[in-house]
């Protein structure tokens, strides 16, 4: 009987335990939704990779499941960056890569053959439900269970996140945006519990984002300056010292085993905060240690010698790190956190950088396509935070002002500032609710108290106690014993005027519930929209509609294709360096640049090769043993991000480099014009002959439907190339340089002593570097 009394199943524990499994089933659902949202790329098209980068993650990974690991970390790619070559194992972040290998490995394990192509092109769709998962603990440890969800929700479905994780999208936010979101978790949860074990998570868990994206740095800036922030507001705990120390020491040394991180984990200007941040930290711990084991007067000798002490040791730290920055032309900082920093930096200095497209600042717009709705409701999630103002919430709020900061800077950094939005939206909706339903609540029991007042006469709160004098013995024994079980399940007694200031009207109450649901039903519309319409078109095949139906347009793997069936093996390919991950991985021929973008110098040689006259550009392209060219052009199809429109950029980066090369030479009065009034140098280089060659005959006019204008030079001959593919759509065009012979053919006839010097000049004009 002793035992069946003990076992005693209350209400309120049946309505916990429905509300945990509930809450667990929502989750699941929610991560099916994050996952089957991501899906239409692969229903409307194919399962096929998406944009340039993933290209060669994927190439990266069928070396992974092929040679093993340790091949992978020694693997010298000499397909890339030709003469130069690559060091793969040591210039990539091996997260994704790893991380897919290891699932390719599993599923092979238990007899699931899927290849890794399958593999790579979801690996971004379930890391997004890992990630929606992540986003409702972290939330949950912010402000309860029901501000989890509804975050965990909004992130399932946000298209700025949608953007970057669909299916075929296999970059390295596919799994860092898991990555960071659990690390700030475990920071949380660390600091909400004291506990070293969540604090060890912590740092595996940072390791594991410096593993698969730059983007680490966010990280291990933020969280130094949350710590500080509870130092300087008088917040400091033994709990902030576990969940701040074990990140910084364990998490740098594991950053250190990083090959591409190495010794900057402790040698740029990126972490100096973190270190300066700890050596704070310990002068403050030391303080209080101090200050518990004292006397007040001993107190006040003891504080003086360690704050002096700790002065002269952050003085020390700080003239390292001060010969450590001067020694550096930008100060110990890389270029893309100097262009975080100073968004004006890309645009003066490094225009390889501010050439990419994602790397521009956002517009308004943007704003309202990627986050939507949570846009206006974020500052109701801040208020919430302040109410009250707890360490995590804290934490919530410097990760939202900072990622706003960083999303305002550059377009690609909004994948950043989707959870922080969706974390602030989520507790806003939350609170929102609470208060609208307790005051529905409330109305309906006001109403059956204010019915029992009316009919016994006596209210609520002048119900009379009986005195304690007159209870028996027995009674007042039982009720002790039972007074626990009694606590959890009366209902607790709230005055009329308590009720009155926690109460809204009924119909205002319904009528918000009814917007907020209707608000959260536009989300999803949109959210279906954008992960259905504008955000799954794979690069690489490329659609449009018109009043005669759909018309795709393949020519990129057309191209590829054409390259891979009719080159020889050892045959170098140019192009701009957009180009180079899809040409190597699927066209398998080497490159000159690609995406990587690692020399500057080597990508401003290929500029300058496009921005050059042809016999320049040839002898160029000659001494780099390129055989063929490749330009994209949509001129013809109206396809607006092909070469002509990004050839500005290879006359900065070039003319940066060879000062020969002046942008004003390719502009009249200012604009960039490829019509009659471009100028003779825009008219003469390469790129403007490679895109335009023969492209009057389409239209016998030479209408460019991008540009939307006809062309200034219609009929022109190559006399150092010849065109030998053009794909349907005009979209790429290939081109092979002449060989030296074919070049003499059609000359004036000379003497034999002539020719025999003019051909020893000209071999000796051909040995000679052009650009130098």
């Amino acid at each position: 009987m002793a035992a069946s009394s003990d076992t005693v199943v209350t209400p309120s524990s049946l309505r916990q335990a429905f509300g945990n499994v509930f809450s667990l089933f929502i989750l699941i659902l929610i991560g099916v939704l994050a996952f089957s949202i991501r899906l239409f790329s692969v229903i409307k098209y194919e399962s096929v990779i998406h944009e340039f980068d993933p290209y060669f993650n994927y190439r990266v990974t069928q070396f992974l499941t092929k040679n093993g690991i340790y091949d992978f970390w020694n693997w010298f790619d000499d397909r890339t960056w030709y003469p130069l070559g690559r060091v793969i194992g040591g210039t990539v972040y091996p997260g994704l890569t790893l991380t897919a290998g290891t699932l390719w490995w599993i599923l092979n394990s238990l007899n699931i053959p899927l290849s890794v192509e399958t593999v790579c092109v979801f690996t971004a769709p379930t890391f997004s439900a890992f990630a929606a998962w992540a986003t409702y603990l972290l939330t949950k440890e912010v402000k309860g269970p029901g501000a989890g969800l509804t975050a965990a929700a909004l992130l399932a479905m946000v298209p700025s996140y949608i953007s970057r994780s669909v299916a075929g999208s296999y970059d390295n936010e596919a799994v860092a945006i898991f990555a960071l979101i659990f690390t700030f978790y475990l920071y949380i949860k660390t600091l909400n519990t004291g506990s070293l074990f969540y604090a060890t998570l912590n740092a595996l868990a940072y390791f594991y984002m410096v593993c698969s994206w730059g983007g680490y740095t966010f990280i291990i800036n933020l969280i130094p300056m949350h710590a500080l922030l509870c130092i300087v507001t008088g917040r400091y705990s033994s709990r902030l010292y576990i969940a701040y120390a074990p990140l910084v020491i364990l998490g740098t040394l594991l950053a250190a085993l990083v090959p591409v991180v190495g010794f900057n984990a402790v040698m740029t200007s990126e972490h100096f905060a973190s270190f300066l941040v700890f050596i704070i930290l310990n002068v403050v711990g030391l303080v209080y240690y101090i200050k518990g084991i004292l006397t007040p007067k001993m107190f006040k000798v003891a504080v003086t010698l360690v704050i002096s002490a700790g002065l002269i040791v952050c003085c020390a730290v700080v003239a390292v790190l001060i010969a450590l920055v001067a020694s550096s032309p930008t100060k110990g900082w890389s270029g893309r956190s100097l262009s975080l920093l100073d968004p004006t930096y890309a645009s003066k200095y490094i225009p390889i950088i501010a050439s990419v497209s994602e790397h521009q600042p956002p517009t308004w717009p943007s704003y309202f396509m990627d986050i939507n709705v949570l846009a206006f409701l974020v500052p109701a999630g801040i208020i919430a935070c302040f109410l009250p103002l707890t360490d995590a919430s804290s934490f919530v709020i410097l990760y939202l002002v900072t990622s706003v900061y960083f999303s305002g800077v550059m377009v690609r950094l909004m994948l950043v500032l989707a959870p922080a939005a969706c974390i602030m939206s989520g507790i806003a909706l939350s609170s929102a609710f609470g208060v609208f339903t307790r005051s529905i609540k409330f109305a309906s029991i006001g109403k059956q108290v204010d019915a029992g007042d009316t009919g016994n006469g006596v209210t609520q709160n002048d119900v009379v106690k009986p005195d304690k004098t007159e209870e028996p013995p027995k009674e007042k024994a039982s009720r002790k014993k039972k007074k626990e079980k009694e606590n959890v399940e009366k209902t607790p007694i709230v005055t009329k005027s308590e009720r009155r200031l926690l109460m809204l009207p009924t119909e205002a109450s319904v009528v918000a519930i009814l917007l907020l649901m209707l608000l959260g039903a536009f989300y999803v519309v949109h959210c279906v929209w954008a992960a259905a319409e504008a955000y799954s078109a794979p690069s690489i095949v490329l659609t449009s509609h018109s009043h005669d139906g759909l018309h795709v347009f393949d020519d990129f793997r057309e191209a590829y294709a054409w390259l891979s069936h009719n080159t020889d093996v050892d045959d170098k390919v140019a192009s701009w360096w957009d180009y180079g991950y899809q040409t190597t991985a699927m066209a398998n021929r080497t490159v000159i640049v690609d995406n990587n973008t690692w020399n500057n110098t080597h990508i401003a040689t290929v500029g300058t090769a496009m921005s050059s006259p042809e016999k320049a550009a040839w002898e160029i392209f000659n001494s780099l043993d390129v055989k063929y060219v490749l330009v994209v052009f949509g001129g013809l199809v109206g396809y607006p991000s092909d070469d002509i429109n990004k050839f500005l950029w290879m006359v900065r980066i070039g003319g940066g480099v060879f000062p020969h090369i002046k942008e004003p030479d390719y502009l009249r009065d200012g604009q960039y014009r490829i019509d009659s009034m471009a100028t003779p140098t825009m008219l003469n280089c390469l790129m403007y002959k490679l895109s335009y060659y023969r492209f009057v005959e389409t239209d016998g006019k030479g209408f460019d439907r991008v540009r939307r204008t006809e062309i200034g030079k219609k009929h022109f001959k190559l006399t150092h190339f010849d065109e030998v593919f053009t794909t349907h759509h005009w979209m790429v065009r290939i081109y092979k340089l002449k060989p030296p012979k074919n070049r003499i053919r059609g000359k004036t006839k000379k003497s034999k002593s002539k020719s025999n010097s003019a051909g020893s000049k000209r071999s000796a004009t051909r040995k000679k570097n052009p650009w130098h």
